[in-house]
């Protein structure tokens, strides 16, 4: 639009405060109807409970690993055991860290108790992860959510995970390895 204090005192322009409002009337206009066609073009599957939006979630700053992690939690297709896009449908949903209840988003941030000691620690003020909580508004909060999944590996891809250890392993020893003797063989002449 034309900023009347630079074309000078033109009767014909409407009053600088008009054409501001005018235009932040027909720039929202502009932006509901491109999220009404955007939605209507490109459906929002059924699981998805999030509306869509013009701007970056505020978690999109978090970087790019961590970033991914929380929106394939926050839309049901991460990697978490009760997640089914990368599982066969008859896969054990219950958390692989505690085994009491199906590893969903919630359950992995908010109520494993495998996890409480860095719960206690990273997520103070973290006490919902639904659609309408505090957490996706407040940058704090999700800085604490996105240290909590980089610390406890919450939602990675299970290559990525370390192997867990051997179920008998033995206890640390500083004695050198035991190596077994060298087996010979005698060889008869008319073997060679």
């Amino acid at each position: 639009m034309i900023n009347s204090h630079l074309v000078g005192s033109t009767p014909s322009l409407p009053p600088q405060s008009l054409m501001d409002n005018t235009y932040s009337a027909l720039k929202k206009r502009i932006r509901d109807k491109l999220l009404e066609e955007w939605s209507s073009l490109f459906q929002t599957p059924g699981y998805y409970v999030h509306p869509p939006a013009l701007q970056p979630r505020p978690f999109m700053g978090l970087g790019k690993f961590v970033a991914g992690r929380i929106h394939q939690m926050r839309a049901g297709k991460g990697y978490l055991a009760a997640h089914p896009p990368w599982r066969s449908p008859d896969a054990d949903t219950s958390c692989p860290r505690c085994g009491l209840e199906p590893e969903t988003f919630e359950h992995a941030i908010l109520s494993c108790p495998s996890r409480h000691h860095s719960r206690s620690r990273l997520l103070h003020g973290v006490t919902s992860v639904g659609p309408e909580a505090p957490l996706w508004s407040s940058l704090p909060l999700l800085k604490r959510l996105g240290t909590f999944i980089g610390v406890t590996s919450t939602g990675f891809p299970p290559t990525m995970l370390p192997p867990p250890p051997p179920p008998s392993s033995p206890p640390f020893s500083l004695s050198p390895p035991r190596v077994p003797p060298p087996v010979f063989r005698v060889f008869s002449l008319a073997e060679v």
